[in-house]
Order: C-alpha cells, then sequence, then structure tokens
C-alpha cells in the first residue's frame, strides 16, 4: 500500500514522506551493497523506528533520505542525487543533529543544511559464499544472557549499554583466554527478507590484540551469517590498515568509500 505524505516542490523537484516500502526496495536495490542498512531497515522489527524521504523528478524517485529515531545525534542516510537530497533536507526530514552517511560527492548537499564536522574517509567491504575465506578458531556463539561481560568487553556504560535483544536478534561471537572474554564481533542490522546483514562491534582488548582474534570472531559471524544471506557488508576507516588486512584475509573486499560524520 503506498503512503505518501503531502509533495512539496523543491526547485523542479516534488519531495514526499513515505511509508512504501516496495517504492523504497526498488531504489536502494540500485546500490545493494551501499544502502545495506537502509534495505535492512525495511524490515518490520526496524521499520517503525525509521522515516523516509523521497524526491521526485517526473515520475522517478532520484534521492532518497532516511532518518532513523533514537538517541541524537539520529542516523541519517542519503542516497541519490545532490539537488533531491539537498531538497529533502532543505524541507522534509531535518533533525537538529545527525550523524550522517553518505557518499562524498553528496557532503556538500548536506552542508547545505547542517555543519559537518571533519572525519576520515569510511570504506564499505563485502563478502559472499564464494569469496569468503574462512578462519577455523575457538569461539562461542554468544547468548542474551552474556549482555553484560560483552557491555564490559566494549567498556560501556552503564547508559549506553547494549540490550540483550542486540544478542537476540542478531548473530555474536565471542573469543575467551583462561575464561574471560578478551574478543567478540557482531551485527548492527540482520535481514532475512533482504538475505543481507552488516557486521559491527568487531573488538577486541588491548592486551590481545595482534594475535588474530578479531579475525576469528568476524569470520565465526559472517559463516553464520552467510547461512542465509547472500552479502554480508561491513565498514572499516580508511586509516586501519590493520582491520582492513584483518577482512581481507577472509575474503571481504573493497565495494566503495564514502562519509560518516556528524
Amino acid at each position: 500500500m503506498v503512503s505518501l505524505a503531502v509533495a512539496r516542490r523543491e526547485g523542479g523537484l516534488v519531495v514526499r514522506e513515505t511509508s512504501d516500502r516496495e517504492l523504497l526496495r526498488a531504489f536502494l536495490e540500485q546500490d545493494r551493497l551501499f544502502a545495506a542498512y537502509a534495505l535492512c531497515d525495511l524490515d518490520d522489527r526496524e521499520f517503525a523506528r525509521s522515516r523516509w524521504g523521497v524526491a521526485f523528478d517526473g515520475r522517478a524517485i532520484v534521492a532518497l533520505v532516511l532518518e532513523y529515531s533514537g538517541a541524537t545525534p539520529q542516523p541519517l542516510f542519503v542516497m541519490g542525487r545532490p539537488d533531491g537530497v539537498r531538497a529533502i533536507l532543505g524541507s522534509l526530514i531535518r533533525p537538529r543533529a545527525a550523524f550522517v552517511s553518505a557518499r562524498t560527492e553528496l557532503l556538500p548537499a548536506v552542508a547545505a543544511h547542517y555543519r559537518v564536522d571533519p572525519g576520515p574517509p569510511m570504506i564499505r567491504m563485502w563478502v559472499d559464499r564464494a569469496r569468503f575465506r574462512p578462519q577455523p578458531a575457538e569461539v562461542e556463539r554468544l547468548v542474551p544472557a552474556q549482555i553484560g561481560e560483552l557491555n564490559r568487553l566494549y567498556d560501556l556504560g552503564f547508559a549506553s549499554w547494549l540490550p540483550a535483544s542486540a544478542i537476540a536478534d542478531g548473530v555474536y561471537y565471542g573469543l575467551r583466554v583462561r575464561g574471560r572474554l578478551v574478543s567478540a564481533a557482531g551485527t548492527h542490522v540482520v535481514s532475512r527478507a533482504a538475505r543481507l546483514a552488516v557486521v559491527g562491534n568487531v573488538f577486541t582488548a588491548a592486551e590481545h590484540r595482534g594475535r588474530g582474534y578479531a579475525t576469528a570472531v568476524t569470520g565465526a559471524v559472517t559463516a553464520e551469517l552467510l547461512r542465509f544471506c547472500d552479502q554480508v557488508v561491513l565498514n572499516v576507516r580508511a586509516d586501519n590498515p590493520p582491520a582492513i588486512a584483518a577482512y581481507r584475509r577472509l575474503g571481504y573486499v573493497e565495494y566503495t568509500r564514502f562519509e560518516e560524520r556528524l
């Protein structure tokens, strides 16, 4: 069922808010690996937390902005033509503070409405079953009851702890040394409908780094996801060569470079 808010004209474009998932999916699938988060957010569990704006040039969608509700700064994903992104942010979707994910060429469109802080480029990497190279290791699948232990590893304060649902709804693996959890990896979003997932929260305690533990837990998460996903993606800072090398050992390859900016 199509749900489009009252149209607003911006220049030669028409911008609308929409909840038509098939309309959104068709546009996002044009750049599936870059739009992985947004595609997963079309699932029921995430969709209720999202707000979507689109820009039309005639009958064709030329740009999209996704605002994901939550604590400020809110995640904001932009994709498409710069004039369309600028129009949507100008009249439809513009949270006070946002953490934006965008291709570099779209930053000027975002900067037309926001002060954009500096930051290093990000790399979107991806893998599928044909490319994946497992790295056998003694790891364990984490369960919701272990969320406290996981948060202690991440050194998150009480107010910012991951909820147990992060493990229940996703895939997390950990590695122990003498019984202590010293490395873990998990997922940001997973969509069985889209057959797509995003790996994240990869972390190893400082005193245990350089031993391949991050590769081991990331590999275990990836292997599990590839049982029901066609592609798995992750983000890594372009200035983090050790992490890039670890992911390459698993078969991940670079897809594109983009920006994550406050």
